[in-house]
């Protein structure tokens, strides 16, 4: 059997730390968690510490430095891959992705090396999100998609599975967005390593409890990226063979 890490990120997250990983057990028993805590000031990272002594699936990887998104995963990913994990699973803290709905992004796995949360494909849905979060989301989607020539339909979306195949394929030292954008540029590298890339529609729950961490100038910035990735050629390209990624323990 397939070795799944769900991978939670928090900075602040307290409140909705404990719901979500009880929700995520109940959902996928066999899965094990990893939170991945920046030095949260409001205590996140000792209840994380806690939630770890009571429950040996959960475990925890304490950051010294909250130094953005992509940073955070990518030091979990190293983390799991050292640790023979074959399925990652990415996953918000605050509850906007639904454990609840992880089997059927597992299930997709089996027959593919990346699997996509999508809010924009048919079946699925934003909930309790006002009309200019919509438009920006997916504006934001259909602006990367066209420049740099993407075809799948959520580029932004943060709920995602990877196989260790795909990570070893995927040159992680090369990806270099750590905020925002760390999502379109992981989505980059897996399609010019030819992986095979699936969308699953899922429901997106705006959180509430807590505080969001965008904001509209993290949006422009990632915005500015991605024009400057699609005048520079970066986009989507015929694949190449990679070497697989050296992992140390």
């Amino acid at each position: 059997m397939a070795q799944t890490l769900v991978i939670i990120p928090t900075y602040n997250e307290r409140d909705n730390l404990g719901p979500i990983v009880a929700r995520v057990r109940a959902s996928v028993p066999d899965a094990d968690v990893l939170v991945v805590d920046d030095s949260s000031p409001d205590g996140t990272g000792a209840l994380a510490d806690g939630l770890a002594g009571q429950d040996a699936q959960v475990h925890v990887l304490h950051r010294t430095s909250k130094d953005g998104l992509g940073a955070a995963y990518l030091e979990a990913f190293t983390w799991a891959l050292a640790r023979g994990y074959d399925r990652l699973v990415q996953l918000d803290a605050d509850g906007s992705h639904l454990p609840e709905q992880l089997p059927v992004l597992l299930t997709a796995a089996d027959s593919a090396d990346v699997v996509m949360g999508s809010r924009w494909i048919p079946g699925g849905e934003v909930k309790n999100w006002p009309w200019h979060r919509r438009f920006l989301s997916r504006g934001g989607s259909l602006y990367s998609r066209l420049l740099l020539r993407l075809p799948e339909r959520d580029v932004t979306g943060g709920y995602r599975v990877y196989t260790a195949h795909a990570l070893e394929r995927m040159r992680l030292s090369s990806v270099e967005s750590l905020g925002y954008c760390f999502q379109i540029d992981m989505l980059l590298h897996a399609v010019r390593a030819g992986l095979r890339v699936v969308e699953v529609p899922i429901t997106f729950v705006e959180r509430t409890r807590g505080s969001s961490k965008m904001s509209g100038g993290i949006v422009i910035e990632a915005m500015a990226r991605v024009t400057i990735w699609g005048l520079t050629g970066k986009g989507a390209r015929r694949a190449v063979q990679l070497e697989p990624a050296a992992v140390s323990d």
